[in-house]
């Protein structure tokens, strides 16, 4: 970026649901900019009166933009931040998108016990997450990455589990899976990069008081 970009303030906006609830949240606080939109051809939108410019990116590049400082903040679920393992300053809970991951498996085939599935195949979107939790529990498991419909997994013979996010469990029960762990809770955070916060703090510091000020409002 060139020496004047450091006048703006770039933000990364995950494309999909919680791309609406974020751009609305910003412009609550007077961030936004014409055009705005995750169906925008436009790869960067920019407010120069404001000097603020966003990115739209798809979810999981979102932490990536914020490590490598092509964003000073972000907005990300805690799933996937947690999940991409990225070096950046996690400074507030934004409190919507709330879902929580989990452990699921046909109801069909459901053992007795946690442990009694050590060693079989998880089909996943979170592989990182997903050791971690096994870990804990002292289980070796095989872990099968996909990207999309990890429903299927179990279904189709590809795994014996999954873990995955779930915000109402209806395609759980459509497809005959049940939930047997609770893994942990996942909202949107916003996220600064380590360099962009020291260097910008004055502003971030004053965009997250404001953007605490909205959500106390909110909460009432």
């Amino acid at each position: 970026m060139q020496q004047k970009d450091n006048e703006y303030l770039t933000v990364a906006l995950p494309k999909g649901k919680l791309f609406g609830l974020s751009a609305d949240l910003f412009a609550q606080i007077g961030y936004t900019a014409e055009g705005l939109s995750d169906k925008s051809r436009k790869l960067i939108i920019s407010n120069d009166e404001k000097k603020i410019r966003f990115i739209v990116s798809k979810t999981a590049d979102v932490p990536t933009y914020v490590e490598y400082g092509a964003a000073d903040i972000g907005v990300i679920g805690k799933d996937v931040l947690v999940e991409s393992q990225k070096d950046v300053y996690e400074l507030l809970d934004l409190g919507f998108g709330k879902c929580h991951v989990m452990m699921a498996v046909p109801k069909a085939a459901k053992r007795a016990k946690l442990t009694d599935y050590a060693h079989t195949r998880v089909a996943t979107k979170f592989p990182h997450i997903a050791e971690q939790f096994f870990g804990r529990h002292g289980m070796q498991m095989e872990y099968i990455k996909l990207n999309g419909s990890i429903e299927l997994g179990p279904i189709v013979g590809l795994s014996e589990s999954i873990v995955d996010i779930v915000e109402t469990g209806t395609t759980l029960r459509e497809n005959d899976l049940e939930e047997i762990a609770y893994i942990m809770d996942a909202t949107a955070r916003l996220i600064a990069n380590r360099v962009s916060f020291k260097l910008k703090f004055d502003r971030i510091n004053t965009m997250v008081q404001d953007l605490r000020k909205v959500l106390a409002e909110q909460a009432k």
